[in-house]
């Protein structure tokens, strides 16, 4: 049977694969176009498989709120070229949105959730994506807030924020939230950081060498004084707000409402980067 252009790219439209690959599949299934969308599928899932061990750092961080429910999720890939692709975008904001709409408890019951849209696990929806876009695509982490009033900020995909107050305040918890992404608080307040942290960074003040040959009551008092200006740079509210560093975040807040939570993750923290040298991966391609 003779395979036309047109069947190519039907079949191209279809299934998202390059030329070659289509037009094998139909060769292998005589023309057949289900049966080559099978044999293309089959055959993606067997390469996104063989994709499962590959590194991937760059990816996507996207946020989603609706009915007092918020999702903050990150979703990698393997290079920045696909994470700026449209229909990689598109893809990581369904996912968040899945995740609100069905509040999985964890990764395996997202994975094991079915899209309402394609009918298709989400596991299996990952791997037809490995397929079409040609690089390993994983779900990473997500978290879900369903108290009080909600509001996200998301800077460039790579650094998100899901925060949680008591009032909605929607200019207010954008700016907060925007600060939070700028600033990178660890606490909202003092009273939420465990001894612990302030005996560590106590600890460490107190070996440092400028200060060896200080009169331990001197040492002390300046100790206690460098300590407690670290722990005020880790709290939210002490901090300088990033639009207006005359102000204080709790000052800006002004007791309008009183923040619960906030989440602030970054694209690929603590994942290995790749190293790839791509004049190399180049010429290993035109070596195949």
């Amino acid at each position: 049977m003779t395979i036309t252009a047109a069947m190519v790219k039907e079949l191209r439209e279809k299934t998202g694969a390059g030329f070659m690959d289509s037009k094998k599949a139909l060769e292998q299934c005589e023309g057949d176009m289900e049966k080559a969308m099978e044999f293309l599928r089959q055959k993606g899932i067997a390469s996104a498989e063989k994709k499962q061990n590959r590194i991937a750092a760059e990816g996507l961080v996207a946020t989603y709120i609706e009915n007092g429910v918020g999702a903050i999720v990150e979703v990698n890939c393997e290079t920045d070229f696909v994470a700026r692709n449209e229909e990689f975008k598109t893809f990581v904001d369904s996912i968040a949105k899945h995740i609100v709409a069905t509040k999985p408890a964890n990764l395996d019951e997202l994975n094991a959730s079915i899209c309402p849209q394609c009918n298709m696990k989400i596991e299996d929806l990952v791997k037809s994506k490995i397929a079409t876009i040609g690089e390993k695509v994983s779900i990473r982490r997500f978290q879900i807030v369903s108290e009080g009033e909600l509001a996200s900020y998301v800077h460039m995909g790579r650094i998100g924020v899901l925060i949680s107050a008591t009032k909605q305040d929607a200019e207010l918890l954008k700016d907060i939230a925007l600060h939070i992404v700028a600033s990178s608080p660890e606490f909202i307040s003092r009273k939420q950081i465990p001894q612990d942290v302030i005996d560590e960074e106590t600890r460490i003040e107190m070996g440092k060498e400028d200060l060896a040959k200080k009169p331990e009551q001197i040492r002390a008092k300046i100790v206690e004084g460098r300590v407690n200006k670290l722990m005020a740079q880790k709290c939210l509210m002490e901090q300088p707000f990033v639009k207006n560093p005359d102000m204080t975040i709790e000052q800006l807040i002004g007791g309008k409402l009183e923040l619960k939570s906030f989440i602030r993750w970054t694209l690929g923290e603590g994942l290995e980067k790749r190293q790839d040298n791509f004049a190399e991966e180049v010429m290993s391609q035109m070596v195949k």
